[in-house]
């Protein structure tokens, strides 16, 4: 009995532990996330990640690959970006990222990001982006399905170091993008949430803007869209560059129909002081949406056409 109960113990222990290296891979360990990654090529894996913060950056270029924190919120990546880019720049056939921490991400285009996706699906979840250039940004054509989930995306954006502003989550993709239960706050430029997609779904999340300084939109579907944006909570703050909606659909193309584009159940109040009466939604598509019933605060204007 006692030797079965020490062989169980042993398998509980995490790989990690074993090898002694930050980053392990069926049981090996590497020193460098980068090599790691390379370990796996076209293959399917996880990357376990010990607890530590971390100056160092990798890019995945083929293969199914989970980046997981052995703790959440225990393994930070710090300010050092592939190819200019980002701490992650994902091209392989599929990833994810669970439970990591991305901060301090400052590029000379202004697009410093702690995830760039380029190829691939992309899952993220339990993971948080904080002060830098953008949050998450990227999609291309073989990226059919984005998916964020309990994350944080703080401190985030910029319009002021390029011609074109960054954002907390910047995607496009001709396929879906799922962004619930997360939480946005203390914007530093742009908008919360840009997505060029034909499907969206946008729901359970928390937008505080109440520290964010010179923000745009909440929520933009530049080139509008279709699906639904449902139980989130807003809070629009004073310190803005664009006041002039919450949510904005199609303001700068029209690539993708938004008839049917269901926006209800959602909770949106203006901080204290702010007298700039704002549209909840603003529409530039004129195509038919299907709103529901919102909550909104005073001040706010439900819907305007443009």
């Amino acid at each position: 009995m006692k030797r079965s109960l020490l062989a169980l113990a042993l398998l509980s222990v995490p790989a990690l532990a074993q090898t002694g290296a930050p980053f392990t891979v069926n049981g090996r360990g590497f020193a460098s996330l980068q090599e790691a990654v390379s370990s796996i090529q076209q293959g399917t894996a996880t990357i376990l990640i010990a607890p530590g913060t971390y100056r160092q950056c990798a890019v995945q270029a083929g293969g199914h690959i989970t980046f997981k924190a052995v703790q959440a919120g225990t393994a930070i990546f710090d300010s050092v970006a592939c190819e200019g880019k980002a701490a992650f720049v994902l091209r392989g056939l599929g990833s994810a990222v669970d439970g990591i921490v991305f901060r301090g991400y400052s590029v000379g285009d202004g697009n410093g990001a702690g995830i760039r996706i380029e190829m691939g699906n992309l899952t993220v979840t339990n993971s948080m982006f904080l002060n830098s250039q953008e949050g998450i940004l990227g999609g291309g054509p073989t990226t059919k399905r984005i998916t964020v989930d309990r994350s944080t995306f703080s401190g985030l954006g910029q319009c002021d170091v390029s011609p074109g502003c960054s954002h907390a989550i910047y995607l496009a993709n001709d396929g879906s993008v799922s962004v619930t239960n997360s939480r946005f706050e203390r914007g530093t430029g742009g908008h919360y949430v840009k997505l060029r997609s034909p499907t969206v779904t946008i729901t359970d999340n928390s937008f505080d803007d109440t520290g964010g300084r010179k923000t745009n939109y909440m929520i933009d579907l530049s080139d509008g869209g279709t699906g639904l944006i449902a139980r989130n909570t807003f809070v629009q703050g004073t310190h803005k560059e664009n006041h002039g909606g919450l949510i904005v659909v199609a303001a700068e193309a029209k690539t993708y129909s938004s008839t049917g584009l269901r926006i209800e159940a959602n909770d949106a109040r203006l901080s204290p002081g702010d007298s700039t009466s704002p549209a909840f939604v603003a529409d530039y598509s004129h195509d038919k949406l299907a709103i529901g019933a919102n909550r909104l605060g005073a001040g706010l204007r439900a819907f305007e056409t443009r």
